[in-house]
């Protein structure tokens, strides 16, 4: 079986498992984060512009399940320059999609997001990271993908984009908005590497796939609604010359 239909395989299952709630053949202690009703979480506090002036872009990764699905929330919003695919925390020699897969090599399924600072706030992307992307209380999982590839984390080579992030963190986990504690990792210092061509603006060029209209359009739509001011329409999609 391929990779490709081993994530057909696993949308499969996930409508399966959301019919089975409805009629209430199963009971699970927390839904599917795609399938749930949108979350409200509060914005981030006292961090609203961590750049220096005159900073023209900067840069954030953010790990939360199948990059398919992050890619394609943050490639909607406005602000952002880049969102690109890819593969943090291991080593150059495994960053490749088979080898992560095995869940062995350390590597994080991420995406690296390039921004502007004078249209969309660090703040406002993690914002949209906690509430709209993943769920940030599972442990190397998100929906129907498990293993520690599909970690949450975020990796900020800034120590002032890492201390922010941990005390947005924190800041969540007091307001009793999520009824589990937050598992989601914050470092910084380690190299991304591009995933393969095929692999980028997936949700964007694939959105008829099963698994793409059960686990994450529905977190476009999320975005939509819940932020509207941050909202693009049209995704800003990455030219994929310069990718392996």
């Amino acid at each position: 079986m391929t990779l490709a239909m081993d994530k057909v395989v696993a949308g499969s299952i996930a409508v399966l498992v959301a019919a089975l709630l409805v009629i209430g053949v199963l009971s699970l202690d927390r839904p599917v984060h795609a399938a749930s009703a949108p979350l409200v979480i509060p914005a981030p506090s006292g961090i609203a512009d961590l750049q220096q002036p005159g900073t023209k872009r900067a840069q954030v990764v953010f790990a939360g399940g199948c990059f398919w699905g992050v890619q394609g929330v943050y490639q909607h919003i406005k602000g952002v320059d880049s969102a690109v695919a890819g593969y943090i925390g291991g080593s150059a020699a495994n960053a490749n999609y088979a080898r992560v897969g095995s869940g062995s090599t350390g590597h994080a399924e991420a995406v690296q997001v390039t921004y502007d600072p004078a249209q969309v706030s660090y703040g406002q992307l993690m914002q949209v990271f906690f509430s709209v992307v993943h769920d940030p209380t599972q442990l190397n999982r998100q929906g129907p993908d498990r293993g520690t590839q599909y970690r949450s984390a975020l990796y900020a080579n800034a120590a002032d984009q890492r201390d922010a992030a941990r005390a947005y963190i924190a800041q969540l986990q007091r307001s009793g908005v999520f009824k589990a504690p937050l598992v989601t990792q914050v470092d910084g210092g380690e190299t991304f590497y591009p995933a393969e061509r095929y692999h980028q603006n997936y949700l964007a060029l694939h959105p008829e796939s099963l698994y793409i209209r059960v686990n994450d359009l529905p977190k476009v739509d999320a975005l939509k609604q819940q932020y509207p001011a941050l909202y693009r329409a049209a995704p800003r999609l990455l030219s994929t010359l310069s990718v392996r």
